[in-house]
């Protein structure tokens, strides 16, 4: 039997509506895998675990906590978060315009020569208490595809 500890956590990723969901599907996935490795230290909080089921298959370390993908209108909103994030010294990761090309060595070219004011933001992605993403996030709405 397993016993039912209340979540007070959530991932959040808020992603960019004017981008093609086969960009944000990229962008999500790169932004989940560097925030889990922020957290390397000590993943407790993230509430890995492995499920079985009937069959004794293992779906190996899925997070018990939720994972909300929520959408911005657009860059500056997320640039916006960013920067409260910063201030709030949470955690996060982001995605931008200069990741999709070539390899990291083009990508880190984009960037040298890009000004974060000329970014354009994918997503940002971060793991927090749930009273606390909500307001942050209280601008953004669900995102449904």
């Amino acid at each position: 039997m397993i016993t039912l500890i209340p979540k007070t956590h959530q991932f959040v990723c808020v992603v960019n509506k004017k981008i093609p969901a086969p960009q944000l599907l990229n962008a999500v996935g790169h932004m989940a895998a560097g925030l889990v490795n922020q957290y390397r230290e000590d993943t407790s909080a993230l509430r890995f675990r492995d499920f079985i089921d009937k069959d004794k298959t293992i779906h190996p370390s899925t997070s018990e906590n939720g994972f909300v993908v929520l959408r911005s209108e657009n860059s500056n909103q997320l640039r916006t978060l960013r920067n409260n994030l910063i201030q709030e010294g949470i955690r996060f990761t982001d995605f931008t315009q200069t990741m999709v090309p070539g390899d990291y060595i083009t990508q880190q070219k984009e960037f040298d020569e890009t000004h974060e004011q000329d970014l354009e933001y994918f997503g940002v992605c971060f793991f927090i208490e749930k009273e606390k993403s909500r307001e942050l996030t209280k601008k953004f709405s669900l995102y449904t595809g």
